[in-house]
């Protein structure tokens, strides 16, 4: 791959994981990094991953070194064996070592021994087994503990704010297909998270309770031993081999999308909005015709006194918001140092005097944004029905947002009442456990999790998301954002250069195609500008594909969505909105959502349109400066998306 398709695909020239797969009989799986991905049995995803993971005390991916590794493969099974190294930030270190055995006609196990050079500190270290969400949602299971009893269950339908189980010696759970998996670990107490709460398409299960202190310490010289052992039976009937559904599909499928006209969804697009932050006032005030051109509905100005912002920071929000003329919401992160009462009454005082014209406020207290895992103890903070009855009485006859302005983790797990606001919010990050490219496309999956787990908290208030980026705007866990200097694939960074690229683009559209059904109001974007952004203001104007995305999303903001059907086999791949407008106007926006071409076409049903599309591709990406793209196409027949390209269409 070139310097310059890397970089219109990817945003950076860092060389993606490289993939092999391994096969044993009727399983399948594919070696990454050391990690085994997408493992199968008969051709259907019945666990997502097992790796053995490395976190430095701000929960940071800690990246092994692997040494001779080596991979045997016949008929029998396979064997794969390295040893690996792995370094903190503050420079200490540790090894294991790793086995892992798949027999064709057997269990598929992993092995890992642990020995730390030097006393290592960790938030964690051992096996983490990753659960799809597909299939997986609402299916019996049952649990072995570590006292010799068993619990008969099921995975959680709704996302569960703690851990679904604990002291997990083995789990077993049936799927509709007729197959039964059982995981059975060893060497530690294992538990279960829910990652949806993350936007993590699994359920995680992983090795050290978090009700155990964290960071800790890995003495120097003392070896740690875990394993883990896949098993799969098949019920009398069940799928049989090559059939399911596989999660990445076949590279030569074509993917028909079925619009349809007669029918309604019920359901109009949302506004879309632009956080801005503090320090990206300048740059949006420098550029006003940026946002003319995006057109959004409201502004997101984030407000934080934790962070020293003040009266200057107050005014240049207002200058911003007098010369765009787009309605503004204020963020507000409540210190909690006084009483609610008198923040909030000092924040109205200086709105005031700053002449900031708001349409309403986001409170939430400062301390919210940091997560409080299970078994911690949450910081001293004022009752959040105290915060929002002082918002009322502060700013009477604005509307006033709850929830929180971090992720839906610490709405699911403080499930504030929400009767003193007129609308909740929460943000999401696709990048908090995991950066590599599958992984953060994955998310998608769950972006439907949360909204219905969210709705089955709030009911009918309105309801808003973001701010949206593929990059972190503030580690939940930790005292910061991940460093990224060489633009890589990092987890829990502040910048990801995928925000800048096709991938970014083709995200977007697959997360807003994503909310389909959940009735959103607002879908707020990270930033116009910035690590966050839609667009590079440091020498001229460069558009991102976000940019496109966005902008079309804006347009479409108020219209009726109309139903897309994609093929199941494609839904994975493929990503659709389609909006129309109160003038009859249809807008049709298409991703490919993978690393390998696919070929679309649109079926319409009830009607007939001509559609007149704009392909943005990475052989068009150079000219997103003058949108639209200058490749052409009739949707209505065959067009070849490139990998992670766009389409945007308009009926004429």
């Amino acid at each position: 791959m070139s310097v310059d398709v890397a970089i219109a695909r990817y945003g950076t020239t860092q060389s993606r994981e490289q993939e092999r797969c391994v096969r044993a009989g009727p399983w399948s799986a594919l070696l990454v990094d050391g990690a085994l991905r997408e493992i199968r049995y008969c051709d259907v995803e019945v666990i997502r991953s097992v790796a053995l993971l490395v976190r430095d005390k701000d929960w940071g991916t800690c990246r092994p070194k692997l040494e001779g590794v080596e991979l045997d493969e016949d008929e029998h099974g396979f064997r794969i064996a390295y040893r690996a190294q792995c370094a903190n930030p503050d420079g200490q270190v540790l090894n294991y070592d790793l086995r892992i055995v798949c027999s064709a006609d057997a269990a598929l196990r992993f092995d890992a021994s642990v020995t730390a050079q030097n006393d290592f500190l960790t938030a964690r270290c051992g096996f983490c087994v990753l659960h799809p969400i597909d299939g997986v949602a609402g299916a019996p299971a049952r649990v072995e503990h570590g006292d010799g009893t068993q619990e008969q269950s099921a995975f959680p339908e709704l996302i569960d704010p703690w851990q679904p189980f604990k002291d997990i010696c083995a789990i077993e759970h049936d799927l509709a297909c007729g197959l039964t998996v059982r995981c059975a670990f060893t060497g530690d107490v294992f538990e279960m998270e829910d990652q949806r709460n993350w936007s993590d398409a699994s359920f995680k299960t992983y090795s050290r309770p978090l009700a155990l202190p964290w960071p800790y310490t890995l003495r120097a010289g003392a070896v740690e031993r875990q394993s883990v052992t896949l098993s799969v039976e098949a019920c009398s009937g069940a799928v049989s081999g090559g059939a399911g559904v596989p999660s990445i599909p076949a590279q030569d499928d074509t993917a028909t999308i079925t619009l349809d006209l007669t029918q309604e969804t019920n359901e109009t697009m949302p506004a879309l909005g632009i956080a801005i932050a503090a320090s990206e006032i300048d740059a949006a005030l420098a550029h006003p015709g940026l946002l003319a051109e995006l057109a959004p509905q409201q502004l997101t100005l984030s407000f934080d006194p934790v962070a020293g912002h003040g009266m200057a920071e107050l005014e240049r929000f207002a200058a911003l918001q007098r010369r765009t003329g787009i309605a503004a919401v204020l963020e507000y992160a409540l210190p909690g140092i006084d009483e609610p009462r008198c923040e909030l009454d000092a924040l109205a005082a200086l709105i005031e005097a700053a002449k900031l014209p708001i349409d309403g406020i986001i409170v939430s207290p400062s301390v919210h944004r940091q997560s409080n895992p299970p078994g911690s103890i949450s910081p001293p903070c004022p009752a959040l029905d105290d915060v929002y009855r002082a918002a009322r009485a502060a700013f009477p006859g604005r509307r006033i947002g709850g929830g929180m302005l971090s992720y839906f983790t610490e709405l699911n797990r403080k499930r504030p009442s929400l009767a003193r606001v007129d609308w909740v919010t929460h943000a999401t990050c696709p990048i908090v456990h995991a950066a590599d490219d599958r992984s953060v496309m994955q998310t998608l999956e769950a972006i439907p999790h949360i909204t219905r787990s969210c709705r089955s908290l709030v009911g009918a208030q309105p309801y808003s998301i973001g701010p949206v980026s593929i990059g972190m705007r503030q580690n939940p866990y930790g005292s910061r954002v991940m460093p990224n200097p060489h633009r890589e694939r990092i987890a829990m960074a502040g910048l990801d250069p995928r925000q800048t690229s096709l991938f970014g683009g083709a995200w977007l559209a697959g997360y807003a195609a994503a909310l389909e059904g959940a009735q959103i109001d607002t879908l707020t974007l990270g930033a116009l500008t910035g690590e966050r952004g839609l667009a590079d203001v440091s020498d001229g104007v460069t558009r991102y594909p976000m940019f496109a995305v966005a902008r079309v999303l804006a347009a479409m903001s108020g219209s009726d969505r109309l139903p897309v059907a994609v093929a199941a086999a494609q839904r994975s791949a493929i990503a659709c909105i389609a909006a129309r407008d109160t003038q009859g106007r249809i807008r049709v926006v298409v991703a490919n959502l993978t690393d390998r071409a696919h070929t679309v076409r649109l079926t319409l049903v009830g009607g007939t349109a001509s559609f007149h599309a704009s392909i943005l591709d990475e052989e068009t990406v150079r000219d997103t400066d003058v949108m639209p793209c200058p490749a052409r196409a009739e949707l209505i027949r065959l067009v070849l998306l490139r990998p992670y390209a766009l389409v945007i269409a308009v009926a004429v």
